[in-house]
């Protein structure tokens, strides 16, 4: 039957399979408890590592690492793996440690004050993860932290749905069906977002190294599958902070609230980021614009521009927006509803966001990709 199947949607399909795998790979098919942290972010100050332990169920054969039917059973292994609830993790940086207890599905989320300073020299750190189980062997990982070098000027916050990519993200087997299963050329990320994130990230002069701090309503369980469209797009990596557990269990068969998700966790990055000035860029299809509008209003100064992807080209909504802007432009600071990449970099390098070659790059990239398959 295999011969009757396309090679590349063979090899698409393997792609995916080895990718929903991979969390299952650190235990080596042992089973047991494994401790599983997301990308922590910080300041020389402070950093907050997030993630999850887990207690997964064991190979029971003696197969080899990069088969099919490894990872064919290692997928059947991450459906029944389960959170590990109040266990106590540690955090081991710079000298540094603390510890915490998960919650009742098994997340963790750790607050360290940085004693010494961590130095800015870099932008990413190693920290060591531990969990002592009673009775068992202690359980360790590592965490990448990011905190932003010295030369940072300035930071970015970006919605995902609808901003970075098309719809789907909320919906994972849409989402998962666009990134694999669609031919190459079909893109699943916006007409120039990549070169667009890039100019952002380098600054005016190429060496800025932003902090892009990516938000989506999505849950914790497609972070692998969002890191991968970020780096099959070419999209600067950062830690993907804001993704939230929607909790479906069979006694809690709906999401959890996530009311002012988005809001709360931007007033955290603006406090925890306290001397940079920020760009946030949302959508039109949901509330962006007036959480933005929120934020600008509670935090004078602080927010240099709004850009909005204008997803639904609905007049009456285009009005409320309009209106939104000269309430922001009042504050001094700009909303740009623009359908496309390039009027978002033009006004971004007119403010000096930006530099000219990354101007230049996102109308090359919106132009080439504009003129293909959707």
């Amino acid at each position: 039957m295999s011969r009757h199947v396309p090679s590349p949607l063979r090899k698409t399909a393997r792609r995916l399979l080895h990718l929903l795998a991979r969390p299952m790979k650190s235990d080596r098919g042992r089973g047991g408890v494994v401790v599983h942290a997301y990308r922590g972010y910080g300041s020389a100050r402070e950093v907050f590592v997030m993630g999850r332990v887990f207690r997964q169920p064991s190979l029971g054969l003696p197969l080899k690492e990069g088969t099919l039917l490894r990872d064919l059973i290692d997928v059947v292994r991450r459906l029944f793996r389960w959170g590990v609830k109040h266990v106590e993790v540690t955090l081991y940086l710079n000298g540094r440690q603390k510890t915490v207890t998960t919650d009742r599905d098994g997340y963790f989320d750790v607050h360290l004050i940085n004693q010494p300073l961590l130095p800015t020299d870099r932008s990413w750190h190693c920290g060591e993860l531990s969990v002592i189980m009673p009775s068992q062997r202690t359980v360790s990982s590592t965490a990448e932290i990011y905190v932003p070098p010295a030369a940072v000027d300035l930071a970015v916050i970006s919605d995902i749905d609808d901003t970075v990519m098309y719809t789907g993200v909320a919906n994972k087997l849409k989402m998962m069906y666009r990134l694999f299963f669609k031919k190459a050329h079909q893109r699943t990320a916006f007409p120039g977002v990549a070169a667009f994130y890039q100019a952002l990230f380098a600054g005016p002069d190429g060496q800025r190294r932003r902090p892009m701090l990516y938000v989506s309503r999505g849950p914790w369980s497609i972070y692998e599958v969002l890191e991968e469209f970020f780096q099959r797009n070419g999209i600067p990596v950062g830690p993907i902070l804001f993704l939230r557990e929607w909790g479906l269990t069979l006694q809690r068969p709906l999401p959890r609230r996530a009311t002012e998700h988005k809001a709360r966790l931007i007033e955290q990055m603006l406090g925890l980021y306290s001397d940079l000035p920020f760009v946030l860029i949302g959508d039109s299809g949901q509330h962006d614009p007036e959480t933005y509008a929120r934020i600008v209003h509670a935090y004078p100064g602080r927010i240099r521009a709004i850009y909005i992807r204008n997803v639904n080209h609905d007049a009456s909504r285009d009005d409320a927006i309009a209106r939104l802007a000269k309430e922001v432009a009042e504050t001094g600071c700009d909303l740009v509803l623009a359908s496309d990449s390039v009027r978002m970099a033009e006004h971004a390098r007119t403010h000096g966001l930006i530099s000219a070659a990354g101007l230049e790059a996102v109308k090359t990239e919106t132009r080439r990709e504009s003129q293909l398959p959707p």
